[in-house]
């Protein structure tokens, strides 16, 4: 058998654009690597605190290093790159056009098959930690639109421990805090949305939560670990012969 070189290390097909933060990072969230299981290749984006991202659009000025970034890893051998947070989907088209591997920027890529998946008239709930700077721009920038699909915001309350932990990036957390806060989230969207069919997590941060609200709801709950699975298993298929 012969095996064809070409990079210094092997074995880690996924790539993480990271923002540069300090914040704790349990299993289950994208920055820890025990979430998965197959290796990760992590890049830090320097400057790119989530202050600078999570607006109404991504500070401009970060496109370049992410872009930068995105080829480091594609020359260090990944398979495919995505991101530690779901606010960078206005970046999707630029990232992706500049390497020649696949790139998902954000969990919001799977709207439009959850979408398909559901009755007609069912509703997402779009779970973010900052609901009133998530809009339709971030969903076109990944190929969607809410004309189209049928979605709930879902955000945190201004003075929620979620928020002050991870944009406000400090360095230490209450797992039992947070995991009451996504519980209360996901009652406050059963209760108000008038037809519930499935929930999104656009912050990598939830993903930790995804069971408890899953539980909580009784509806599917896809995030970023969904589909970096799903594309895993499309490159790893499983051998059935």
């Amino acid at each position: 058998m012969i095996m064809k070189g070409g990079f210094t290390n092997y074995g880690q097909e996924i790539g993480v654009l990271m923002l540069d933060t300090v914040f704790p990072r349990p299993k289950g969230d994208i920055g820890n690597a025990y979430s998965y299981d197959f290796p990760i290749r992590y890049k830090t984006v320097k400057g790119a605190a989530p202050s600078r991202i999570m607006g109404d659009t991504p500070d401009a000025e970060l496109l370049s290093p992410f872009i930068e970034a995105a080829r480091e890893l594609e020359a260090e051998g990944v398979k495919a790159i995505t991101t530690s947070c779901g606010f960078l989907a206005p970046f999707q088209k630029q990232i992706a056009s500049a390497v020649n591997i696949p790139v998902f920027t954000s969990a919001l890529l799977q709207a439009p098959v959850i979408h398909a998946m559901l009755p007609p008239g069912k509703i997402i709930g779009v779970f973010t930690e900052r609901g009133h700077h998530l809009n339709n721009d971030h969903f076109k920038g990944v190929g969607w639109s809410m004309e189209k699909i049928p979605v709930q915001i879902q955000g945190m309350k201004p003075d929620a421990q979620f928020p002050a932990t991870y944009i406000g990036n400090r360095r230490e957390l209450d797992i039992e805090a947070l995991k009451e806060e996504m519980l209360g989230m996901t009652r406050e969207f059963m209760e108000t949305c008038p037809n519930p069919g499935a929930i999104l997590f656009e912050c990598t941060n939830m993903c930790p939560f995804s069971s408890f609200v899953a539980e909580e709801s009784g509806l599917p709950v896809f995030d970023v670990n969904t589909l970096i699975n799903t594309f895993y298993l499309a490159k790893n298929p499983r051998k059935y012969l």
